[in-house]
């Protein structure tokens, strides 16, 4: 190293090395070493001169282990830190930033601190801000979207802080992705909602069950004698007859009303059968067509080979007809309203990415309208019991809302499809079940059942309910026993036990419930079939809702041809209970 400083100084005037000096007991210390050449006496000669430098070495080495410490603590820092000047440039940055960023070194080099959130006015602003606060209190944070050289964002927190160096303004920070607490966030938004929706659904429950018992009880009563009464009248063209059709009409409202509200709180009593959706659907449209008018084009595209589902087809019925009644409300003038069906899988992988999904077989049951379509704010609150849009005195607001109690019921789930003005789509996704279709032994659009004078015995203890029951029975052909509590029912099952055949019981009476006084007549007339009557069962005989099997139950208020087609069916098959 020597020699080759000396060749250097010969050649171009002046050279300097850092080399070891080797003292006699070979010990060494770094020194300095300058050449210069001069010329004496004609000849070419070298002076030079070496000077210790051990504590600029030390100093050095303690400058390098200072750098290469403060590059570890930069570097092992939870996020991107940076430094910039008041210009907005990057001075200094970590390798975190490059690596949440996907910039490498030469390209975030000549990066500007707004150039991260390009495209998001929002970030633009909160950074903006932020950087303002900084210079004016020396601290200040902002929440913005960074974005990546991918074109991807990250939800991050920044921090600033102002410092001067050299008289110069920079501030400096740190920033953060915040990712998994945004999730959180949002996770915890959705357990509120949810926890609201279930007080929510709670509420309405009560409610509904607390005023569904008594109310359904008169209404039955009300329904009863005027149907009686309408069979009574000599021709349709009476006016009484026109009466008594109003009464009947606003009291099949009102239980409308009541039963919608059961289905919304998931309290309605259902009684589950394996069926066929394209069959369900199909013998409705009759009816639909009709309720749909002229000016609407109902389409049905049936999926052929659909799946069974198990589901209580009164319950098909109210979503098939809330959602049909929607999207007619949907169109102004002509337009056309499609019923599909399909089968569909899904997959963790598609459930993940889409949320509300859920793995496994499902039947879709589709309702899709050419309609007004529907906005953002209130596509959040088409499921509310009593949201509506329509006027006053066209929709209660819980036809919605009865559909997604049902299908909750029911352990599906529901999405919507809707732009403002370009209609709309529901689409119901029901579990497959592995089990076959069975069919109805009492076809329900066959001539109503009449009794051949077989022997009921009927309990209730409204009275009016009781007379009204005990009329249409033995209009229909039955030979009826009627008692108003649980002991004189007892006592005519003693009297009777080789006449009876069925017993008609109301589900909550004051002495005992139905359940029990059927359990005891059973003991009586082992043979006896039953068939349970209420306006609200209370899980007497239902559990969350759904009736234990082999039960069969009629819910309150019935028509005379509910009361016969339920009779006969319990008549012809075995009771649990």
């Amino acid at each position: 190293m020597i020699r080759s400083a000396m060749e250097q100084t010969f050649k171009v005037g002046e050279a300097w090395v850092e080399a070891d000096f080797i003292s006699r007991d070979q010990t060494k210390t770094p020194y300095l070493f300058s050449g210069r050449l001069f010329h004496f006496d004609g000849k070419a000669c070298l002076i030079g001169m070496g000077i210790d430098i051990t504590e600029r070495k030390q100093a050095e080495e303690l400058l390098l282990l200072e750098k290469t410490f403060i590059d570890a603590i930069f570097n092992s820092i939870p996020g991107m830190l940076y430094l910039y000047d008041t210009e907005g440039r990057l001075i200094r940055w970590n390798k975190k930033h490059e690596l949440m960023t996907g910039y490498p070194p030469e390209e975030i080099v000549k990066m500007q601190l707004l150039d991260w959130f390009k495209g998001d006015a929002e970030s633009l602003k909160a950074v903006t801000e932020g950087v303002q606060e900084t210079m004016l209190k020396g601290f200040g944070d902002a929440e913005a979207n960074l974005q990546k050289k991918d074109g991807t964002t990250i939800p991050m927190y920044f921090t600033a802080s102002r410092l001067t160096i050299n008289e110069k303004q920079y501030f400096t920070g740190i920033g953060i992705d915040i990712t998994e607490r945004k999730n959180a966030e949002e996770e915890k938004e959705k357990l509120q909602e949810q926890l609201l929706q279930a007080i929510k659904m709670e509420s309405v429950g009560r409610l509904a069950g607390g005023v569904a018992h008594d109310f359904n009880n008169m209404l039955t009563g009300i329904l009863g004698h005027t149907e009686l009464a309408i069979l009574k009248c000599a021709s349709s063209e009476h006016k009484i007859h026109s009466d008594l059709k109003s009464i009947q009409t606003s009291a099949l409202r009102a239980a409308d009303l009541v039963r919608q509200l059961l289905a919304f709180a998931r309290k309605q009593t259902v009684a589950p059968k394996v069926l066929d959706v394209n069959d369900a659907v199909t013998s409705l449209l009759k009816m639909l067509r009709r309720m749909m008018g002229e000016d609407i084009d109902l389409v049905w595209t049936p999926k052929a080979g659909l799946w069974p589902i198990k589901i209580d087809p009164s319950q098909l019925d109210q979503i098939l007809t809330n959602l049909c009644v929607n999207a007619r409300d949907a169109i102004a003038g002509t337009g056309k309203v499609t019923i599909e069906t399909g089968n569909c899988t899904f997959d963790e992988v598609y459930c993940t990415n889409n949320s509300g999904f859920v793995p496994g077989d499902y039947v879709m049951l589709a309702v899709s309208d050419n309609g007004s379509g529907i906005s953002k704010e209130v596509h959040e609150r088409i499921f509310e019991p009593f949201f509506t849009t329509k006027e006053m005195g066209k929709g209660t607001g819980l036809g919605l809302a009865t559909v997604y109690g049902i299908v909750k019921q029911n352990e599906g789930f529901i999405n919507v499809y809707s732009e403002t003005g370009e209609g709309s789509t529901f689409k119901i996704y029901l579990s497959r079940v592995g089990e076959e279709v069975v069919a109805d032994m009492i076809d329900p659009k066959a001539e109503t059942p009449k009794g051949q004078g077989e022997m009921l015995l009927l309990v209730e203890d409204e009275e009016i309910i009781l007379a009204a029951g005990r009329a249409m029975l033995e209009q229909l052909g039955y030979t009826v026993l009627s008692a108003s509590t649980a002991t004189e029912a007892l006592r005519l099952a003693k009297d009777h036990r080789d006449e009876i055949q069925l017993l008609l019981s109301d589900v909550i009476m004051p002495e005992m419930n139905g359940r029990d006084l059927a359990k005891l007549i059973c003991n009586i007339i082992p043979r006896i079939k039953c068939l349970f009557t209420s306006g609200y069962t209370s899980n007497v005989i239902a559990h969350h809702g759904i009736l234990d099997a082999g039960v069969h139950f009629l819910q309150k208020p019935f028509s005379i041809e509910d009361l016969a087609i339920n009779v006969r069916q319990a008549l012809l098959t075995d009771t649990k209970f």
